[in-house]
């Protein structure tokens, strides 16, 4: 595939070594939220709220099916913008998402203690800890992606 822009590469190409311990450090965050009893259908909302919110369309692209697979019911992210007035989503699910996006969005206003306590009474501190580092990777895939300029990533068919 050539690339219309050279002074973007593909920046997980180019330092392979980099990538890999990010994947890495990914399925050791995914092992510690299972192990906390986080669902991947929880982890998978996390991870698509936070693309939305960065606007990765690669990450979108792959986290969206995987949403799907993991069980994640169609309405709640067609809903998953508006998490916080649809009624579809439940008491935990709220807090993941409440954690994804302050530590998305810096809001230096924000009280970090305060929201920590509500998720907290939803989520224990260890599972508060998975979820931020879920949020934490999936940031760094979106910027990745974004930097990289990495394009949709297309489900395979039989033929490809």
């Amino acid at each position: 595939m050539s690339r219309a822009n050279v002074n973007r590469p593909y920046i997980d190409k180019v330092h392979p070594e980099v990538y890999k311990a990010m994947i890495q450090a990914a399925a050791a965050s995914r092992k510690v939220a299972r192990a906390e009893g986080l669902s991947d259908g929880l982890l998978e909302l996390v991870n698509v709220r936070v693309s939305q919110i960065n606007g990765c369309r690669t990450c979108l692209s792959i986290h969206a099916p995987a949403a799907r697979k993991a069980g994640v019911e169609e309405l709640k992210l067609d809903l998953l913008p508006t998490w916080r007035e649809a009624e579809v989503f439940d008491d935990q699910e709220r807090s993941a998402l409440l954690l994804a996006e302050t530590l998305t969005i810096i809001d230096k206003a924000a009280d970090r203690d305060a929201l920590a306590t509500e998720a907290g009474e939803y989520l224990s501190a260890e599972q508060i800890s998975a979820v931020e580092w879920t949020v934490t990777l999936i940031n760094a895939f979106n910027r990745i992606s974004i930097a990289s300029n990495h394009p949709v990533a297309r489900p395979r068919t039989e033929t490809s």
